[in-house]
């Protein structure tokens, strides 16, 4: 049986995990700070932590699980990591350079079933949850190639929205929520860490209740049932009522802003009247409520689909903001390397496939 990844132990899963196994509480923070401070590669090298110790997580733990199987690095600084895991599934990495810091965009999923009809992280089904060690360990991989490239630079922001539905990995989710957020390791703030979901309504409230202080971001791409159900099939178990009412719960139990993501697809939701029917269903919500425009990248096995002409992306910006909207048309990055999230992935399956 493979070993675990020590990255899915939060801080008070570590400490009670030692305890339960016969040492002193202290351990657990100096394996911490090795692992997150220090951000050793072996076990060998925590020369404070004494020889049982480290025996007896060599025996049940590795710190490394994911292999570098691509890199591509673009002209704008993103660099894209295509990860293997244990099982030989492939997921995708991005790490993002902005002026107000590094960001990296995590996969929470090996595959989508979700099966937005523009999206290529569902061009492959869903074939199981990543471990929160997976999940922590693409952030400690993109910091490791930070560390080795001498700059003193570390990752300041978190966005999980790569491959997967988050909300339905959600105990692995929280996880590494908690380890990425604690004080005495990575310490990276909540107010820096986004976590966006399809809209899977239950989880928001769940999340809500949590009040972690991480930002939601909720996938919309439509303002009504019957065109959000044919670009995004979960409409038709969850539509916009019963996700407008999460919302609503999410707003008024934390007072926390909320983010929409619209996708701007070309001649399907990006017409001016489509913009005001958004406004319209933001209403009184607008105070907490930001609206992210995105620009599409197109997928070749999503023809039908093409990208916003320029003047259709500035006219329904244009509208959102006459109605006292927050919004903005969200910088790309990547535009020339594999830039859709799940791109990288599908090429190199299918390469491998000989298709």
């Amino acid at each position: 049986m493979s070993k675990s990844s020590i990255y899915g132990l939060t801080l008070e899963k570590l400490t009670v995990w030692l305890m339960e196994h016969g040492h002193k509480k202290f351990r657990a923070q100096q394996v911490w700070d090795w692992l997150y401070r220090k951000r050793v590669t072996s076990f060998s090298e925590m020369t404070n932590v004494n020889k049982e110790c480290l025996q007896l997580l060599e025996e049940h733990f590795v710190i490394h699980t994911l292999k570098q199987h691509v890199k591509q690095e673009s002209a704008d600084g993103t660099v894209k990591f295509l990860f293997k895991l244990q099982d030989g599934n492939l997921i995708e990495t991005v790490l993002m350079r902005h002026k107000y810091g590094l960001s990296v965009c995590v996969t929470t999923q090996v595959g989508c079933n979700i099966g937005c009809s523009f999206c290529a992280s569902g061009l492959l089904k869903k074939s199981r949850d990543l471990s929160s060690g997976e999940i922590v360990e693409q952030i400690m991989n993109v910091q490791h190639h930070l560390d080795e490239a001498g700059q003193d630079e570390r990752v300041s922001h978190i966005v999980v929205m790569g491959i997967g539905e988050p909300f339905d990995n959600f105990d692995n989710l929280i996880d590494f929520l908690e380890i990425m957020k604690d004080q005495k390791g990575l310490a990276i703030g909540a107010r820096h860490i986004t976590v966006s979901t399809s809209g899977l309504s239950d989880k928001i409230y769940e999340f809500a209740d949590l009040k972690m202080q991480v930002n939601l971001a909720i996938s919309l791409h439509a303002p009504n049932n019957e065109l959000r159900s044919r670009i995004m099939k979960i409409n038709r178990a969850i539509p916009i009522e019963k996700l407008m009412q999460a919302i609503d719960y999410y707003i008024e139990k934390t007072n926390r802003r909320i983010t929409l993501e619209y996708i701007l697809l070309r001649d399907v939701n990006d017409q001016r009247e489509t913009a005001q029917e958004l406004a319209d269903l933001i209403g009184d919500r607008r105070r907490l409520t930001y609206v992210n425009l995105i620009p599409y990248n197109p997928v070749d096995e999503h023809s039908q689909y093409q990208r916003s002409e320029k003047e259709s992306v500035l006219a329904f910006y244009d509208t959102l903001k006459k109605n006292g909207i927050n919004c903005v048309i969200r910088q790309e990055h990547g535009t020339d390397i594999d830039a859709a999230c799940g791109q990288l992935r599908s090429k190199q399956i299918k390469q491998a496939q000989g298709k």
